[in-house]
């Protein structure tokens, strides 16, 4: 009896007296779970769905690493879409829900315990305890302890991706409870998210990784604890996945009615138009299209035709992507607001829609599109209260005028857009010389843009032709995605295109983007070197909230900024899935926030097969 009364005492002197302690099957950052600690699965999946099957995907690019976690080389889920699967090379996390790992269908800031068991956390959000199921297992039978998961907090914050860093940087200490119960101690109380974030952490075997190099790269697939496991490898070209069939989390109901197929393989393909006409030949299954273009006029082969092939569009209301042209601030020509104003200004977004997109897009007018943490109007509310501290460091305008990119009517730019533009260049030091702008050192206002991807060359052309109307330089280059990663990671490029992917609940991947620590941080993801305390600590505001409106207000306010001081210039975006697949599948139903391919099965007359 006397270890367990020594137990009972650590508990009783960690816990603060007058704190009330709530453990759960799950956690809401704001508001309560929809689903009850006595759910058997999802609404939106089938639970008796039939297991079997290949299902066939392409991926875009290549890989050169299995090793998702580390800076150093670029690995298969950083490929557009390679997510949305369900069969990846990532560790399952202590909850799902948040995250990329397994994003909920239904509800947009709550988590389900998947290695977790349960979550106790006090009042006040100052600490949380993860009880861990002692059935779970990694793939090579043994079992994922409490030593696990410190382990990992502390091999990904020390040597993983500075995401990482960012991520946990919050936490004050961890400490082993037992052997299936972990506590993290946070350095403030008060931040909701944080729990949410640490539920999304991944769970890496101690004894696999702590006689390897971590930061290495590696074709040798990690031990893993997820679904599925991965058999085979052709380095940069091709995987495949085999359903772990024995697998200790197939029951759970966060699982039910998922990863159904025995078998997924992953054609890697470096060229889209290749990738194309491979799905129309029949190679792989589903095609996750990213061009408008192609949407409206390549889908007219015979398969479609026939209905061997089903072309979907299905809506959504999943924040969309800020994907924008970001302009690197740590370089001296886009340091001046003025001018990065003025780039955004020669961006005629009705022409490149109307003529190269079929009018199939929506102009983005804010970092969050498709979401209520969208900037419209003029600040009011709580936003304004959060806002108006500031006044002497924010532009006179974002008190008094709504967030609004230019508008033309897809003929070109006016010439009132042209005279502003070139007014503004005036006003940073950038004059007329002849066929340039020169300022007064004789230097050219010339910059290169830096892409990946060739098809985008064709969008940003005539972009690039404006510019040069005005006397202004900009050159396209292309690179491979080993020199782009490389350069990216070193911040070395004038304007990038780029996607920052969002969330339902915006948080700590905020700091990632936008805040003044990651400026200098190689590898982080501040690509336009935001340098501002106001910014700062409306992030501060943003991860403190702890109500829904307050959320809400912050991220209103931080999108506000980031508009007005010009950082980016948006882009567009659309509000459903355009999707083609064989007509081979079924599945109950897409819900709201996720594609949720992880539920589709195969029809019974093609198991049969």
């Amino acid at each position: 009896m006397r270890p367990l009364l020594l137990l009972f005492l650590s508990l009783a002197l960690s816990f603060p007296a007058s704190a009330t302690i709530s453990e759960s099957h799950g956690y809401a950052q704001f508001g309560t779970l929809k689903y009850p600690a006595s759910f058997s699965h999802f609404d939106w999946v089938n639970p008796d769905a039939p297991k079997g099957g290949t299902l066939r995907i392409m991926a875009s690019g290549t890989f050169d690493t299995l090793n998702p976690y580390t800076l150093k080389g670029s690995s298969p889920i950083s490929t557009a879409h390679f997510l949305q699967y369900g069969a990846n090379e990532l560790n399952e996390p202590l909850m799902v829900g948040t995250g990329a790992y397994d994003p909920s269908g239904d509800e947009p800031a709550s988590s389900y315990g998947l290695i977790a068991r349960s979550v106790e956390y006090s009042e006040d959000r100052s600490w949380v305890v993860f009880n861990l199921r002692p059935e779970a297992r990694f793939h090579d039978g043994k079992p994922i302890t409490a030593y696990d998961v410190a382990f990992s907090y502390r091999l990904l914050r020390h040597d993983g991706h500075p995401q990482y860093r960012t991520n946990l940087q919050e936490v004050k200490r961890v400490d082993i409870l037992g052997r299936h119960r972990i506590r993290f101690v946070f350095k403030r109380a008060g931040n909701p998210l944080l729990i949410l974030r640490l539920g999304e952490l991944p769970v890496l075997p101690q004894h696999y990784w702590k006689d390897r190099d971590f930061k290495s790269t590696t074709f040798e697939a990690p031990l893993g604890s997820g679904p599925y496991r991965i058999v085979q490898v052709v380095p940069g070209r091709r995987l495949v996945f085999e359903r772990v069939k024995d697998w200790w989390g197939k029951d759970l109901p966060v699982n039910r009615g998922k990863y159904n197929f025995d078998r997924v393989e992953v054609e890697f393909y470096r060229d889209n138009h290749v990738a194309f006409e491979a799905f129309k030949a029949g190679e792989f299954d589903f095609y996750i299209e990213n061009q408008a273009k192609n949407w409206s006029n390549g889908y007219r082969f015979p398969a479609v035709t026939r209905g061997d092939v089903v072309r979907a569009e299905i809506p959504h209301q999943i924040p969309t992507q800020t994907q924008a042209l970001f302009m690197n601030t740590r370089r001296a020509l886009f340091s001046d607001r003025r001018v990065r104003e003025a780039l955004g200004l020669m961006f005629d977004f009705e022409w490149t829609n109307r003529t190269l997109f079929n009018n199939a897009y929506v102009r983005a007018a804010s970092y969050y599109p498709n979401s209520e943490f969208s900037a419209t109007g003029k600040p009011e509310g709580a936003e304004w209260l959060l806002l108006s501290p500031h006044r002497d460091k924010l532009p006179a305008q974002l008190f008094t005028e709504p967030p609004t990119q230019p508008l033309t009517d897809g003929r070109g730019i006016p010439r009132e857009t042209l005279r502003r533009a070139l007014g503004l260049l005036a006003d940073a030091g950038w004059k007329p010389a002849g066929q340039e702008l020169r300022n007064a050192r004789g230097q050219r206002l010339e910059f290169e843009i830096m892409l990946v991807n060739p098809s985008l060359e064709r969008i940003l052309q005539p972009y690039v032709a404006n510019l040069a109307s005005v006397g202004i330089s900009a050159n396209l280059r292309t690179v491979d995605r080993a020199q782009y990663k490389q350069r990216l990671d070193q911040f070395d490029y004038d304007m990038i295109l780029l996607t920052l992917p969002q969330t339902l609940s915006p948080g700590l991947e905020q700091s990632l983007y936008f805040h003044s620590s990651q400026v200098n941080v190689r590898g982080g993801r501040n690509y336009a070197g935001v340098n501002d305390p106001v910014v700062d600590e409306m992030i501060d505001k943003l991860l403190s909230a702890q109500t829904r409106d307050e959320q809400i207000a912050a991220a209103r306010a931080l999108d506000r900024i980031l508009l007005w001081q010009h950082y980016s210039i948006p882009n567009w975006y659309i509000n459903y899935h355009r999707l083609a697949y064989r007509n081979r599948f079924a599945f109950v139903t897409t819900p709201p926030y996720t594609l949720g391919l992880r539920t589709w099965w195969l029809k019974p007359t093609e198991n049969a097969r």
